[in-house]
């Protein structure tokens, strides 16, 4: 029985493959959730949850979960930017502040999530994560086991939530000043990914052993799949980050007016 997607071998078609521990993995999620959320239920919260428990579905499981598990590198980097840049954020804006703020104290975990929360922290974390996870040792040997893919996966979420835990997550206190976040996103989350994406767009040979050796999916060679791998991690967030960095400049300034009194006009006196 195959849980989780990884590395096959078999040659690809697109008849549906099930895998019952991404199903279970999913429905524990959804249950927990709506536990954690059953004293004072937040509609807008819910509807994040589902947008981001909907995308992390579909980037999991088939088809784009065993295509990036065993055959395209270019699938491999749609499934992370799934993670990080769309599910992870509405994830975060799901999860309500008083259980949260329970659940850290009962485990004595405030003081760790609050250091790590720090822009400079969560941006070094998110980065080593992305380079670890797509080191080609790494690939080659998570991907070939139901295992490793998994852990893979759950890497990219966690890193995916730590990321935005300073921009959108539900305890103000560890949320910077607007300009702050927007300073932190562009660098940690776009442009620091540019230079591996750089890398594997201009390798003259595919890394990947995993995905040079796999079956071909529609006659798409390994190296311009490499190389699509390497643009969509260099450009692919874009569309995902600007809008939001768009978002935060516009509630900054908003802010701003709100905080400059308005400027008084004196009258001459009539005599």
């Amino acid at each position: 029985m195959t849980w989780w997607c990884a590395a096959s071998n078999e040659p690809w078609d697109w008849s549906p493959r099930a895998y019952p521990g991404i199903w279970l993995f999913m429905v524990l999620l959804l249950v927990g959730y709506l536990w954690v959320c059953r004293e004072r239920p937040d509609r807008r919260k819910r509807w994040f949850f589902l947008g981001g428990w909907a995308l992390l579905w579909a980037s999991t499981d088939w088809p784009l979960g065993t295509l990036g598990s065993g055959y395209l590198a270019s699938a491999h980097m749609a499934q992370y930017l799934l993670y990080t840049m769309a599910a992870a954020p509405l994830l975060m804006l799901s999860l309500p502040e008083a259980p949260l703020r329970r659940g850290l104290s009962r485990l004595r975990a405030y003081r760790l999530v609050r250091l790590a929360a720090r822009p400079l922290v969560a941006g070094v974390i998110f980065n080593i994560v992305l380079l670890v996870t797509h080191a080609p040792v790494t690939v080659d040997t998570m991907r070939t086991n139901q295992a490793g893919s998994f852990l893979l996966d759950l890497a990219w979420l966690a890193s995916g939530l730590l990321l935005w835990l300073p921009v959108c997550g539900p305890l103000d206190e560890l949320k910077p000043s607007y300009p702050a976040r927007c300073v932190y996103l562009f660098l940690a989350a776009g442009l620091v990914p540019m230079v591996p994406g750089g890398f594997l767009t201009f390798a003259p040979t595919p890394l990947y052993s995993v995905y040079e050796l796999a079956p071909r999916v529609g006659g798409f060679d390994a190296l311009d799949d490499q190389q699509a791998a390497g643009v969509i991690m260099k450009v692919g967030n874009l569309p995902l980050l600007w809008p939001v960095l768009g978002g935060l400049f516009l509630r900054w300034a908003a802010e701003d007016r709100a905080a400059t009194p308005p400027v008084q006009v004196k009258t001459a006196d009539k005599t």
